[in-house]
């Protein structure tokens, strides 16, 4: 008898869709899983029927053991190892467990209707999982292909990528791939936020020939943040923010915490060098709200904007990899001691202060919570205009505080 767990990729077509092969393995089973759809697809199969919800985990360790006497058969849709079960399957019950049988995926299928290759499209799904990220996740990418799902509808994410005023998308869904009720069509992201699906679908987007260049690298101008000017602005300037950025050493699935935002532009530059990640910026001043609203838009960074006066309202959000503090409102000792206890391992503080006496709090206080330091004085002169020659203008020195904790790589010094 096989062993194996042989798991089949089904259509929409069902069971006419299927090679002789695959129909043969459904018709001798002992024991059929799957979702109640595809189930429902062999009405004469005599297998006990199993149907999958919740607790996977449990279900495949106990077809890990009925495998030995039973022969077991779990359906999936299309391409089952695409945002699929059957790799989860795989990984717990072990690849020599397993056949795998697939079907045509819906990306195959609906970039067949597009008429168009997909070798070259950035894949990303929405089907089960929140929306959030999906903008700096793909800003900028000529081709993509969203799965979705009920919540996550055609319709819900033309009005998401229309707040980021992503219109220079054009989008194609295609509908019921394989099945009788199957549809496709091109739509543009205004008509499809109003637009009514079925369930199974997917998106494809592209950007228009004529759409302007995509924004690129990081270390933004500082005058293309919307900002509040008592002076020349409350942002953290682009070549102090640069060198924090790079204190921060963040991965792409990094949880971020910016304190004291201001305008929001490390929260803006973190959420797209973290596009996977979680970025969560507080700003105690009311006043700056709509600015950092206003450049989360504009830059495409889908970060969570809290008004709240750190710590007040660090409760609420997940443990960070990763702490950037640009303001403190005057609790600095209290602040860092919290950030400190919840920092994730081998995750970094890094603090701007623009007085010695900042400077020298903040160092105390990471060295009282166990931290090592590294401090740079970072002090910029800018190139300005005068007559026909250039003279330079002087930044306010600013000091770089990062802290991080001794079991973690040392930064290496500069060489003299």
């Amino acid at each position: 008898m096989d062993k194996r767990i042989h798991i089949i990729g089904i259509g929409d077509d069902g069971p006419r869709g299927l090679n002789d092969r695959s129909v043969r393995l459904i018709e001798e089973a002992d024991m059929l899983i799957g979702g109640e759809r595809h189930l429902a697809m062999f009405p004469e199969a005599a297998a006990e029927r199993v149907v999958l919800k919740g607790g996977l985990a449990r279900t495949v360790e106990e077809l890990v053991r009925l495998r030995e006497t039973r022969r077991i058969v779990v359906l999936a849709s299309g391409d089952p190892l695409f945002f699929g079960i059957a790799g989860f399957i795989a990984k717990k019950a072990g690849a020599e467990a397993v056949t795998i049988h697939p079907h045509l995926s819906s990306l195959q299928l609906a970039f067949a209707r597009l008429g168009d290759s997909w070798h070259d499209a950035v894949l990303e799904s929405v089907h089960g999982r929140p929306m959030r990220g999906l903008a700096q996740r793909i800003d900028g990418k000529e081709k993509i292909a969203i799965l979705t799902d009920e919540e996550n509808s055609p319709s819900a994410l033309a009005r998401y990528l229309l707040d980021f005023g992503m219109d220079e998308y054009e989008a194609f869904v295609a509908e019921n791939l394989g099945g009788d009720n199957e549809r496709f069509g091109h739509w543009t992201l205004s008509d499809m936020a109003e637009g009514g699906f079925s369930p199974l679908n997917i998106v494809i987007l592209r950007r228009k020939p004529e759409a302007p260049a995509a924004r690129s690298g990081f270390g933004f101008e500082d005058e293309t943040f919307a900002q509040r000017k008592p002076d020349k602005g409350l942002i953290t300037k682009k070549e102090v923010r640069v060198l924090s950025l790079s204190e921060l050493k963040l991965k792409p699935d990094s949880v971020v915490w910016d304190i004291g935002a201001g305008s929001g532009s490390v929260a803006v530059e973190c959420a797209r060098l973290a596009p996977y990640g979680q970025v969560f910026a507080l700003e105690k001043n009311e006043a700056d709200m709509g600015n950092i609203e206003q450049n989360r838009r504009k830059f495409r960074a889908d970060f969570t904007a809290i008004h709240a006066k750190a710590p007040e309202g660090l409760d609420a959000i997940p443990d960070p990899d990763a702490v950037f503090i640009g303001g403190s409102g005057g609790e600095l000792r209290e602040l860092i001691r919290v950030c400190c206890n919840r920092l994730q391992e081998d995750g970094r503080i890094v603090v701007n202060a623009a007085t010695i006496e900042t400077l020298a709090d903040t160092q105390k206080a990471l060295r009282e919570e166990g931290f090592d330091t590294r401090i740079a004085l970072v002090q910029i002169g800018r190139s300005k205009p005068i007559l026909d020659m250039t003279r330079f203008e002087g930044l306010n020195p600013i000091y770089v505080i990062t802290g991080f904790r001794p079991s973690s790589p040392e930064p290496e010094q500069e060489r003299e």
